[in-house]
């Protein structure tokens, strides 16, 4: 599918509207769309999308601007209707070879009025389907409205224009341009803007990796083991705890990060063991070595930044070692606000005091689990991360919302297009 983005300016420019082009546009790229962006300002920004300048699209065009101050006052220039034709001459050409073309705020916003003409005529046209992604609406707005006036082109941003579909970043805003354009609210989709968490999070390329191939944002919760693979670690009783927590989360996932211990070869024994329980306790997608998990099969050496990475991705420690000298990993896990599910050990006692669940390691898994369960139940700082991982990650509007709506459009689309 083909798919144009249109709006006053495009990336680098910095701004909501901007960002959302930005993430649009790579994500839909890189799920096989053809993505080309039309903007007044900005410069290419992606290798695989074109980016087509058309300076007249501009807000802050000069000759937008001496029109616009124009319409402002309730007159209508020759000039409008020279820019307006001008941008149809240039448009068309560009919009010809698109199945849809998402249109940022110039169909309800008054900031280039030749444009929003433009498009309306391309529409009538049926150059290709229009997408009208509304963020502002200029007749609802008290500053605005004094530069509007009743009749053609002002009563365009009022006005549903027919085979454009509408899309709106909020239920709030929703029911705010269906009162405008009074047409039900079931015909307005809400799509929201969305948070890029590896760019937020400033995760390590290889973090990046790892997030992907092993789906660790769907994880919940994402429990993180950091230590090597030895038999004092206690990892056979924390892959246990994974399993009886199944049942309350499915989706539970366990992080160990270690490698084998390099000091007793009977560490490899112990990992081989570790994959059976895993195997047999019907975990092994939901347990992994992050050591057999560098590219291309290599073992991965898991650095410092990276640690810190999983710190911050993860939803709790759990830390079910039976002997410790001291247990960095409890501070760690409380410099980064994370719960702390660990052994009721002296050195755990002595660096987190009263301030981690703590458990017998020789204890039962399953009441280790129900207290995990229990304490997310009741954690909103945890349901709220949960929330937005679920929800409003760029990713998952992508699969939920976005592929979902230009599929439709393509259905919709008259033949031959």
């Amino acid at each position: 599918m083909r798919v144009s983005i249109l709006h006053y300016a495009g990336p680098p420019v910095v701004g909501g509207v901007e960002s959302t082009i930005y993430h649009h546009a790579r994500l839909l790229t890189g799920a096989g769309f053809h993505v080309q962006v039309i903007a007044g300002r900005g410069e290419p920004f992606h290798p695989h999308v074109p980016f087509h300048s058309l300076p007249e699209v501009d807000s802050r065009h000069p000759e937008v601007l001496e029109v616009g101050a124009a319409l402002a006052r309730g007159e209508v220039p020759p000039a409008f209707y020279t820019l307006r034709d001008r941008l149809v001459g240039r448009l068309r050409p560009l919009l010809a070879e698109s199945d849809a073309c998402i249109v940022h705020n110039a169909i309800t916003l008054h900031k280039n009025l030749p444009l929003t003409g433009a498009l309306h005529t391309l529409a009538e046209e049926g150059a290709t389907r229009l997408i009208a992604w509304c963020h502002d609406f200029a007749w609802q707005d008290v500053l605005y409205t004094p530069d509007l006036h009743p009749g053609y082109p002002w009563d365009l941003l009022r006005t549903p224009w027919p085979g454009v579909r509408y899309v709106v970043v909020s239920a709030d805003r929703r029911g705010k341009l269906a009162a405008l354009l009074d047409i039900p609210e079931a015909e307005i989709r809400v799509v929201y803007p969305g948070v890029d968490v590896d760019a937020f999070l400033k995760l390590e390329p290889e973090t990046r990796r790892l997030v992907g191939e092993l789906d660790l944002l769907s994880a919940d919760p994402l429990m993180l083991l950091p230590a090597r693979i030895t038999r004092r670690k206690n990892i056979e009783f924390a892959i246990r705890v994974t399993a009886a927590l199944i049942p309350h989360k499915p989706r539970a996932t366990l992080l160990v990060t270690g490698p084998p211990g390099p000091h007793n070869p009977k560490n490899v024994a112990y990992l081989q063991s570790l994959r059976d329980l895993r195997e047999e306790l019907g975990v092994t997608d939901r347990v992994h070595f992050l050591y057999e998990h560098g590219p291309g099969g290599e073992p991965l050496h898991v650095t410092d930044g990276m640690m810190a990475d999983l710190y911050r991705l993860s939803d709790l420690l759990l830390f079910p070692s039976r002997r410790e000298g001291f247990g960095i990993p409890v501070l760690e896990a409380g410099l980064v606000r994370l719960p702390i599910f660990a052994a009721d050990i002296p050195p755990v006692q002595e660096s987190a005091g009263p301030f981690a669940h703590r458990f017998d390691p020789e204890s039962d898994p399953e009441a280790v689990a129900r207290a995990i369960a229990d304490h997310l139940a009741s954690d909103a700082a945890y349901r709220m991360r949960r929330r937005v991982l679920d929800r409003f990650t760029w990713q998952a509007i992508l699969r939920r919302d976005l592929i979902p709506l230009l599929n439709e459009v393509m259905e919709d689309a008259p033949s031959g297009r």
